[in-house]
């Protein structure tokens, strides 16, 4: 351990994820599902603003990820070979911090999703790839300095035929 750190970071939840939706369908879903992120009560005054905005970003602790997936550390992207049709080992293996694999050893989420409305403590949100009743751990305005020009992306990323991209519409491989 690192001297001078805690031992341990407690986080809690401002809400939650809430949909109709099977794990199987949002797992499978090219662009994500519609859902409403309810906050709890004593949050919601930190929505004021946020309505003007196209889209959030999500950070959500994956609350359905063993102990024993938490020790992996290198995976083939099987979400993404699953969502392309493509079979899995046309995949490398890579490490799970070169992926959006849920298997890593803080299973935090980062996802970025559509605001349609905000109404009290609940936002009606499109495009989301979280379960229902995933934490939600924290929110922020998705904003154009976000996009970083220029980015680049690893061979076996670029490798991808367009063909295959664009059945992708949220996960754009020219980045921005």
């Amino acid at each position: 351990m690192t001297e001078g750190w805690l031992a341990e970071v407690r986080l809690k939840p401002i809400g939650f994820v809430k949909h109709r939706y099977s794990d199987e369908e949002v797992k499978n879903s090219l662009s994500g599902v519609d859902a409403v992120i309810e906050l709890l009560p004593e949050y919601s005054e930190g929505l004021k603003g946020l309505e003007g905005f196209s889209h959030i970003i999500i950070i959500a602790y994956l609350h359905k990820v063993s102990e024993e997936q938490r020790k992996v550390l290198q995976v083939k992207p099987r979400g993404l070979a699953r969502r392309l049709g493509a079979p899995l080992d046309t995949f490398p293996t890579v490490g799970v911090f070169a992926t959006c694999s849920p298997h890593r050893p803080n299973p935090i989420a980062v996802t970025i999703a559509k605001l349609v409305k905000t109404e009290k403590n609940k936002l009606y949100v499109e495009n989301i790839d979280l379960y229902n009743q995933t934490p939600v751990l924290d929110i922020k305005p998705y904003t154009p300095n976000r996009c970083i020009e220029g980015a680049t992306v690893p061979k076996w990323i670029q490798n991808l035929s367009s063909a295959e991209s664009q059945k992708l519409p949220n996960h754009r491989i020219d980045m921005c």
